[in-house]
């Protein structure tokens, strides 16, 4: 029976080259010259500190320019709140939104079901399988899943037939 997967992948390859860029252009500018603006990353987990609210917003924009030009969905990207860490310096954490959750899962599925596409769906994990005797019914399936919104980028993967 054909089926395929819906998933939410991030390309770390990507993001980590795209932190690099970022810190090389946070190094290189003039107005962070002499402060102690830093941007760290742990493969899950990027961390940036600056000593002010202009420097923090910049580099959020820098990370988002960075990430969305090596064709990272800025929506992946979640951000906490800006802390104060002491010695007049602020902190904030980005993590990455990776796999769907299960919230997130149930309601594409039931979305799915009311959509009265003849498919079925199954939440495996990390990823929603989505199975019909019809392949139009699949691609019509994905269709109507881009046109929604769940919060989240969400890719198709492992087309069967």
């Amino acid at each position: 029976m054909p089926s395929f997967d819906i998933v939410s992948k991030i390309d770390l390859q990507e993001v980590e080259n795209g932190i690099n860029q970022a810190k090389k252009e946070i190094e290189n500018r003039f107005d962070f010259r002499g402060s102690k603006a830093e941007l760290t990353w742990d493969k899950k987990i990027i961390v940036y500190k600056a000593p002010d609210d202009y420097k923090m917003g910049a580099i959020k924009d820098i990370i988002q320019s960075k990430l969305h030009r090596r064709g990272i969905d800025i929506s992946s990207l979640k951000f906490s709140d800006i802390e104060n860490i002491g010695g007049m310096m602020m902190k904030q954490e980005v993590t990455l939104k990776q796999g769907i959750d299960r919230e997130t899962a149930k309601k594409i599925s039931s979305k799915i079901r009311d959509s009265k596409i003849k498919v079925q769906s199954q939440i495996n994990d990390d990823k929603l399988s989505v199975s019909s005797k019809s392949i139009d019914a699949l691609q019509e399936c994905m269709a109507f899943v881009k046109t929604q919104d769940f919060g989240q980028p969400l890719q198709f993967d492992n087309m069967r037939s």
